[in-house]
């Protein structure tokens, strides 16, 4: 499995990160892509590198959030690589997947931001790691939505309300360098 390209990106993106959490984050992430061969699989039983789409309107002021129906959080769009080594296309596959938009735009070909976070244990899966690439991705609110299988609900946020539906760091860090972008 190539993991090459996935290296060049969060290497390059550790020189960039916001602030030192997300350094720490994006080292550790690299760390586990270069001990695991299998980091692109969601077999890898530590965790698994998945894809996100920070989904924004062409003005920066709204963001695309979906209420994941297993966390029951309000969430950025994403999901798991299965094999795909192209983490802006999983981002974008999975954004299209999960709100029915077709015309999306990547903003960049680098990761917005990167994250790491704990998914905890259900039923067929133990508790495990994802390492999240997370690429801005625009696209327009006008546009319909559908809402999947994976999702309680869809809405289009005011970028400045986000902390309010999802208080965590990792949103509030994405909401930060929206603002500032």
């Amino acid at each position: 499995m190539h993991r090459q390209a996935v290296l060049q990106l969060l290497r390059a993106h550790l020189a960039v990160a916001a602030d030192a959490h997300e350094a720490a984050m994006t080292a550790d992430t690299i760390r586990f892509v270069e001990a695991h061969e299998d980091c692109l699989l969601r077999a890898c039983v530590p965790g698994h590198l998945t894809g996100s789409a920070w989904v924004v309107s062409p003005d920066r002021t709204r963001t695309l959030l979906t209420h994941h129906h297993k966390l029951d959080k309000w969430l950025q769009l994403g999901g798991h690589a299965d094999g795909d080594p192209d983490l802006l296309a999983v981002a974008l596959r999975e954004a299209r997947e999960e709100s029915g938009l077709t015309r999306l735009r990547a903003v960049a070909a680098a990761p917005f931001d990167v994250d790491r976070h704990l998914i905890p244990a259900r039923k067929t899966e133990p508790e495990h790691y994802h390492y999240d690439l997370r690429f801005m991705i625009e696209a327009d609110p006008a546009e319909p939505l559908v809402i999947s299988n994976e999702s309680k609900d869809l809405a289009w946020v005011e970028v400045a309300r986000v902390p309010a539906l999802n208080s965590e760091e990792s949103m509030a860090r994405m909401v930060r360098k929206t603002q500032g972008f």
